[in-house]
């Protein structure tokens, strides 16, 4: 189970360098000629929900595993999950995007709803639920953020 966590952060921490286009090389990466890299208007947002995402996805990953070994924990993994809906909603908050003001407001909504929703957590049973619950899942919530990073 702990080579299953370590190996989702890992992916996790991959998709967050993609996600806003911000990894070196990638297709997202703003880069012009020999010219020096430009940032869109939503770049420092952006950039804080690669920091969001770092910050929060290895503790939501975690208490997913430990709710998945007992279910005692739910209270961790809902209270995780609400803490990351905060900060994806705090890091697009004001941002020049408003388009992605309002994915990442939506983005938030969806998660906070879901963190409240016992029984989302109740199929979290085993590692294939926590990997599907950290990869599809969270993808889906933050889909429209993500498309206004790339």
């Amino acid at each position: 189970m702990r080579r299953a966590f370590y190996a989702l952060l890992t992916g996790g921490a991959l998709l967050a360098a993609s996600a806003c286009g911000t990894a070196p090389g990638s297709p997202g990466a703003n880069t012009t000629g020999g010219a020096a890299p430009t940032t869109p208007p939503a770049g420092p947002a952006c950039e804080a929900l690669a920091k969001v995402y770092d910050k929060n996805m290895g503790p939501y990953a975690q208490a997913l595993t430990l709710l998945a070994a007992d279910p005692k924990t739910i209270a961790q993994a809902q209270q995780s999950l609400a803490a990351f809906a905060t900060a994806v909603q705090d890091a697009t908050k004001g941002s020049a995007d408003t388009e992605l003001e309002a994915a990442g407001k939506q983005a938030a909504k969806q998660m906070h709803d879901k963190s409240t929703d016992a029984k989302f957590f109740a199929t979290i049973k085993s590692t294939e639920d926590v990997s599907k619950a950290i990869g599809p899942t969270l993808t889906e919530w933050l889909g429209p953020v993500q498309k206004r990073c790339s």
